[in-house]
């Protein structure tokens, strides 16, 4: 070690092959970004304001925004200010703690979306026990514990890769602190903290996925038996936009975690990437509101309520 100089600092790369398109991808991604935070905090403010959705489906989808607006925000800032800057330099703290609070977040929202599937299953598999098991008191301590489960479990491979040492290149080939390529950067031995990280992905990715898919073939089987096929249209449009937004969360993440070789497809993960941490929660506030015929009346309400000046009257 005493041949190398430490590296404490790294050069994100992000979209530096697009050069000539810098100014055009910054628009694109700021625009996007906006609307995100706006599309969210608009679910956020119904659900706040509105009695009509002051239930465990939309406690649970308030959270669900909350959580969207903050994954995109420990990104996509620094993404866009990288995009009008040549001097694209990241402190290793920096990168530790972006790369903490963007996979906690990520966890959290695994954990988040598998709670609102077993809300649909207990509203439609169990209708007449629904307000006794999903009550106030218990929807408040599974979205806490989504949380506290989220980052308290990203808090062991963070500490592990503080520790790690840094020799070589400094160059991320991505636009964030993604674990893949900043672990390849290391000179010390990463096969422990990429087993662990592997096997983080497993357990938040496939066995929350898995507990969503049997709950969605118990919901299945039980709208089966409803004899109207109106039921059968009602039960599953409540279920429409929560697996809408499943396949788009997990299809990203199993391609760039889970997959095999996953480290080799370096601008193909990043393009990947861009979906889940831009385009995604762009789409999510469309996705729960256009397919959602309350909340699309709570949104036509609170319009009407508005008051607009007729710009021909004169004061």
């Amino acid at each position: 070690m005493n041949n190398f100089s430490v590296v404490r600092e790294f050069v994100l790369l992000g979209f530096s092959h697009l050069h000539e398109f810098q100014i055009l991808l910054f628009a694109f991604i700021l625009l996007i970004y906006v609307l995100t935070v706006l599309g969210n905090l608009a679910i956020i403010t119904l659900t706040c304001l509105d009695s009509r959705l002051h239930s465990p489906m939309y406690f649970f989808l308030c959270n669900f925004s909350l959580m969207e607006m903050l994954v995109t925000s420990t990104v996509v800032p620094r993404m866009l200010a990288d995009l009008l800057s040549t001097h694209k330099i990241m402190s290793l703290a920096e990168c530790l703690i972006q790369s903490f609070f963007y996979f906690s977040l990520g966890c959290t929202s695994f954990f988040i979306l598998t709670v609102m599937a077993f809300d649909r299953y207990v509203a439609i598999c169990r209708p007449l026990h629904y307000p006794t098991i999903m009550s106030g008191p218990v929807c408040v301590k599974l979205v806490v514990a989504s949380w506290v489960v989220g980052f308290l479990s990203i808090i062991s491979p963070t500490l592990q890769k503080s520790q790690l040492w840094f020799c070589g290149a400094n160059v991320i080939d991505h636009y964030f602190c993604d674990s893949a390529p900043f672990l390849k950067l290391s000179c010390s031995d990463i096969r422990h903290i990429e087993h662990k990280d592997f096997f983080l992905s497993l357990l938040f990715v496939l066995a929350t996925m898995l507990l969503i898919v049997v709950s969605y073939v118990l919901i299945v089987a039980a709208v089966l038996h409803i004899p109207s096929s109106s039921g059968h249209q009602k039960a599953f449009s409540t279920c429409a936009s929560h697996l809408t937004v499943v396949i788009l969360g997990y299809g990203s993440a199993i391609f760039i975690y889970v997959r095999p070789g996953k480290g080799r497809s370096t601008h193909l993960n990043k393009v990947v990437a861009l979906l889940t941490a831009v385009v995604t929660p762009f789409l999510n506030p469309f996705i729960f509101t256009f397919r959602n015929e309350k909340v699309k009346k709570v949104l036509e309400d609170m319009t009407k309520r508005i008051p607009f000046r007729d710009p021909a009257v004169r004061r």
